[in-house]
C-alpha cells in the first residue's frame, strides 16, 4: 500500500457499481507521496481494497484500470489490448477487406481510461488523455505491436493537444514504433489522406462512418452541402451514392486542402465537387444554393457544463439557418458531439430552429457514435455523438 488513496465513508458507492472515476472530493487521505500519472491502489474508508488506476490532479482524481487487484504490467496492457481487438473483430468491423481504419481503444468504452488508439492501415495513432497513459505510452506501444502482429507496422503518439496540462518529457508527437509509410487509408472502400501530424483527433472522424454510409443511400441526385467538413468524409461518400453536385465548407484552409485531395483520390477531375473556406454561417446566409441535402457537423460547441447554454444557443441558429436554406423535400443530417450535451438537449435546440423556421419535419433517423466507439454501460457520459436525419417539407 506505499501509493495508495483512502475514501471517505460511503464515497466508494459508485465504484462499487463500477463507475471508473473517482472524484477529489470522495477523498479521505492519501498514503504515500503521490504524484501525476503515478498508479494507485484505492480502498474504502474501512481498509477494503475497492481498484487500481491512474492518478491525476483535478476534478477527476482517479480514473480505474481495474476493479481487481493486479498489476499494471505488459501482460495487463496485452490482456486489455487483445480483448479490445476481439471485440472488434467479433462485430466484424477489424476484419473487413474493404475497411482499415477503425477505433482500437475508446478510453472508457473499452476500460481503458484516458486512452484512445485509432487505426488506420498500418499505422495505429494514440493519444493520452490523461497523464497516466502519457506516462505508459511506450509500455502500451509495446503491448500494441504485440497484439496486433502483422496488422500494425508504425504507432504515432499524437497527445500534445489532448493532455490537460504539461506531463512532462515526450509530449511532443512523433513515432513511437517504425515511422511513416504513407497517409493513405480505407474506409468503406474510399480512400482518404489521413493527417494524423496536424490534424484533428487522430486525423479523421472515424465515428462517422456508419452516418456517413447512410448519407450515401440518400444521396442520389441531390445538390449536397456538406457544413463543417473537416477533410470531406461525407462529401466523398456523397458523390459515391451519386448525388449530382456537392459543396464542401469549413472555416479551416488545410481541411479544405484535404478535402480537395481525398475528393480527388477517389473522383479524379470530377466537376460535381466544390470546396470553400468561409464560415459556415456566412456561408449559409449568402448562399443562393437551394440544396436538398445539408450536413451540419460542427466541432464540439460544448467542452465543459458551463458552456451548454451558448452551445445550445450556437445549434439552435446553426440548424435554423439551414431549415432555411434547405429546398422543399430536403433531407439534414445534423450532429453534435459535445458530450455535455444530452440528446433532449441537442433534439430541442434542433426543434426550436425547426420552429423558428417555420418548417415542418420529421425524423428519419436519430444517429449515434459506431460500435467500436463502445459505450460502457457503467459510465453513460461515454455517449457523446448524437444526430438526426431529418425529412424537411
Amino acid at each position: 500500500m506505499y501509493k495508495s488513496i483512502f475514501l471517505k465513508r460511503g464515497k466508494e458507492e459508485s465504484l462499487l457499481r463500477f463507475h471508473p472515476w473517482v472524484f477529489s472530493g470522495a477523498i479521505d487521505h492519501c498514503v504515500g507521496e503521490i504524484a501525476d500519472g503515478d498508479v494507485v491502489d484505492v480502498f474504502s474508508a474501512a481498509g477494503d481494497f475497492i481498484a487500481v488506476g491512474h492518478f491525476q490532479k483535478g476534478t477527476i482524481a482517479v480514473r480505474v484500470l481495474a476493479f481487481d487487484n493486479v498489476a499494471i504490467d505488459h501482460d495487463f496492457w496485452v490482456a486489455k489490448l487483445s480483448a479490445a481487438l476481439n471485440m472488434r473483430k467479433a462485430v466484424g468491423i477489424a476484419d473487413s477487406l474493404n475497411n482499415d481504419t477503425f477505433r482500437l481503444v475508446h478510453g472508457e468504452g473499452d476500460y481503458l481510461p484516458g486512452l484512445v488508439i485509432d487505426c488506420y492501415g498500418s499505422t495505429a495513432v494514440m493519444q493520452a488523455h490523461s497523464v497516466g497513459m502519457h506516462i505508459a505510452r511506450h509500455e502500451v506501444a509495446k503491448a500494441l505491436v504485440e497484439v496486433m502482429g502483422q496488422r500494425i507496422r508504425n504507432v504515432f503518439y499524437k497527445s500534445e493537444t489532448t493532455l490537460p496540462f504539461l506531463a512532462g518529457d515526450g509530449q511532443e508527437n512523433g513515432f513511437l514504433y517504425g515511422g511513416n509509410e504513407g497517409d493513405v487509408a480505407m474506409e468503406n472502400g474510399l480512400r482518404f489522406h489521413v493527417d494524423w501530424l496536424k490534424g484533428q483527433k487522430t486525423g479523421f472522424f472515424i465515428d462517422q462512418r456508419d452516418n456517413r454510409s447512410l448519407l450515401e443511400k440518400y444521396a442520389k441526385g441531390r445538390k449536397v452541402l456538406n457544413m463543417c467538413c473537416y477533410t470531406g468524409g461525407f462529401s466523398f461518400y456523397a458523390m459515391r451514392g451519386d448525388a449530382r453536385l456537392v459543396h464542401s465548407v469549413d472555416s479551416s484552409a488545410k481541411a479544405i486542402e484535404l478535402t480537395n485531395l481525398n475528393v480527388e483520390l477517389n473522383f479524379p477531375a470530377d466537376k460535381r465537387h466544390e470546396a470553400f473556406c468561409d464560415d459556415a454561417f456566412k456561408y449559409l446566409e449568402k448562399t443562393d444554393v437551394d440544396y436538398d441535402l445539408i450536413v451540419l457537423d460542427p466541432p464540439a460547441f460544448a467542452k465543459h457544463r458551463g458552456a451548454i447554454h451558448n452551445a445550445l444557443k450556437g445549434y439552435t441558429r446553426l440548424n435554423n439557418k439551414a431549415f432555411e436554406k434547405i429546398a422543399p423535400g430536403g433531407v439534414l443530417f445534423t450532429f453534435s458531439c459535445s458530450q455535455v450535451v444530452t440528446k433532449d438537449m441537442f433534439r430541442n435546440a434542433v426543434f426550436t430552429a425547426a420552429a423558428q423556421a417555420k418548417r415542418k419535419v420529421r425524423i428519419l433517423h436519430q444517429l449515434h457514435q459506431p460500435v467500436d466507439h463502445p459505450i460502457n454501460i457503467y459510465h453513460p457520459e461515454g455517449e457523446y455523438l448524437k444526430g438526426l436525419v431529418l425529412y424537411v417539407e
